[in-house]
């Protein structure tokens, strides 16, 4: 069976390490686990899903992969169904920011703080960022995906400690510091996007309003400092 990964797909795939046992939360089609671990990448994975229809999905096509022996489906929310110390790289992707917090903190006694974590949250990454920080992680290797339009960040963790500033926490340690090509390209449609809202705000005078003018206005000098141009 060969796996077609989407762009982003590829992207969490090249930035994941070589390792014993995935576990990928929030499988889905099961494709990741199944490149992996026929590229001989892990030696076993758990593909694992809150929902029986993907997870139904995931079985057939690791079952026409011929890897039925080496790739193991588990129905749960999160990590609940992950053993401690099972898996040595853990693998969440396709979700919100917010949701990808919950379940690292929910499980956080399924983890032994020896794991791989690779996480890609779809929104909310510096909910993410701050979460590792809180639980003892860095941040030691990030990229970031354009696919159909949209951004898509993505982070390798390991434990350790981390003091994430403003703009760290919400683009990224090692992107801000690479100025990751795809990122200034995201910074720079988020600078248009909020010059224009702040235009729309220049006459207004309401508390919230010169609030959000500031907000945007501390935004705008951030992303000018990552971009190396002086803001407007």
């Amino acid at each position: 069976m060969s796996i077609q990964l989407s762009v982003r797909m590829q992207a969490i795939k090249a930035l994941l390490t070589d390792g014993y046992c995935l576990a990928d939360v929030g499988t889905d089609h099961g494709y990741l686990p199944i490149s992996l671990v026929q590229e001989g990448r892990f030696q076993k994975a758990l593909a694992m899903d809150v929902r029986e229809g993907p997870l139904s999905r995931a079985r057939e096509h690791i079952l026409q992969a011929g890897l039925s022996d080496r790739i193991e489906t588990r129905l749960g929310d999160g990590l609940c169904a992950l053993n401690r110390g099972e898996a040595d790289h853990i693998l969440i992707a396709g979700m919100g920011g917010g949701l990808i917090t919950r379940i690292l903190e929910e499980g956080k006694e399924k983890l032994t703080k020896e794991e791989e974590l690779l996480l890609a949250p779809q929104s909310e990454p510096d909910k993410v960022r701050r979460c590792l920080e809180r639980m003892g992680y860095r941040i030691v290797q990030e990229d970031m995906a354009a696919e159909d339009g949209k951004y898509y960040p993505m982070l390798r963790a390991l434990p350790g400690k981390m003091d994430l500033s403003e703009a760290e926490a919400l683009f990224g340690p090692c992107l801000v510091r690479e100025k990751h090509p795809v990122l200034l390209e995201y910074l720079k449609k988020e600078k248009n996007t909020l010059e224009k809202i702040r235009g729309g705000l220049g006459g207004a005078y309401s508390d919230r309003s010169r609030e959000r003018l500031r907000e945007i206005e501390g935004r705008l000098e951030m992303i000018a400092k990552i971009v190396s141009v002086q803001p407007c």
